[in-house]
């Protein structure tokens, strides 16, 4: 469990102002295959992969006006932000979200982008919202602790197949007309369905990300700068290298966890399981205790 304060310290220190390298002509371009991937294909990218949403949505105020206009509350005030958020669990399946966010009332935004039509998307958003709470509230909190959390669910195809662009998750006790709200807020909205309204517009925005569209204001400047501005292109190739060194480290180090647990319910002493998965033995012995915390 990550804990509020953890969580949040982490949200508050990625979420510091980005610097402009667009100026600085000493910096060097990497030239790595995925460097090179996004050198020839940048202009291509749209808003609806996830890759590039959460590089454009690093700007605080391009992921403050994008979350106004799913959820329509136009005076909220983004404090923290963070992108591609990795929520790790040791007897779980991990999360990796692609923007988590805090206003200045204490509410939590989640911003995930799915291109996929053959997912379980329900259940993918339970568990996402699940993960969240988790992170949240610590050992030994009051559920009142628990932010109003918006998850906003953006997907290219309809996937209700209801033809409408934005649906909503609005529960109620059986018939009786009694609303029933846990503070988790579900919003699905979609690029296949264009119905004229605001949302319907921001989504045919994420589907095409003209950088030379200037309609949606600080989402606008941001897409214009990151396709189109020498510091931007730069900044996506710094991004999408992290996220992808990232993912190998930590899925190595999940999988060492796992064994160590797994060596340890089969009877092996600690010092063994050490030297079995390469790793000091006091690491060793903080995932052992975690893995009994989580268990209890």
């Amino acid at each position: 469990m990550l804990g509020k304060q953890v969580f949040f310290f982490h949200l508050r220190n990625s979420s510091k102002t980005i610097p402009n390298h667009s100026n600085n002509q000493s910096f060097k371009i990497y030239k790595t295959s995925e460097q090179q991937f996004l050198s020839s294909n940048s202009k291509k990218f749209n808003l609806l992969s996830d890759t590039f949403m959460s590089v454009a949505l690093r700007d605080r105020e391009a992921a403050q006006e994008v979350i106004r206009v799913f959820t329509g509350i136009k005076d909220l005030r983004i404090i923290s932000l963070s992108t591609q958020v990795r929520l790790p669990r040791m007897v779980a399946h991990d999360a990796i979200l692609d923007v988590v966010a805090e206003d200045s009332i204490g509410r939590v935004y989640n911003i995930e982008v799915q291109r996929a039509d053959n997912l379980d998307h329900v259940r993918r958003v339970r568990y996402y919202c699940a993960m969240l709470d988790m992170a949240w509230l610590e050992k030994g909190g009051s559920y009142e602790e628990l932010p109003d959390l918006y998850m906003i669910y953006l997907s290219e195809k309809d996937l209700w197949r209801g033809g409408r662009t934005l649906y909503t998750v609005e529960e109620e006790l059986n018939k009786a007309n009694i609303p029933y709200s846990d503070g988790i807020h579900i919003i699905y909205a979609n690029a296949e369905v264009n119905d004229g309204t605001e949302i319907a517009r921001t989504m045919q925005y994420f589907k095409e990300s003209d950088p030379m569209d200037q309609s949606h204001g600080a989402l606008s400047k941001r897409v214009h700068y990151l396709k189109c501005e020498e510091g931007g292109y730069q900044e996506m190739c710094e991004v999408a290298e992290k996220i992808y060194t990232e993912g190998q480290t930590v899925g190595e180090l999940n999988a060492r966890k796992k064994t160590a647990c797994t060596l340890k319910n089969m009877g092996m002493a600690e010092e063994d399981i050490a030297k079995a998965v390469h790793t000091d033995l006091a690491q060793v012995k903080a995932w052992l205790a975690e893995a009994a915390g989580l268990v209890e």
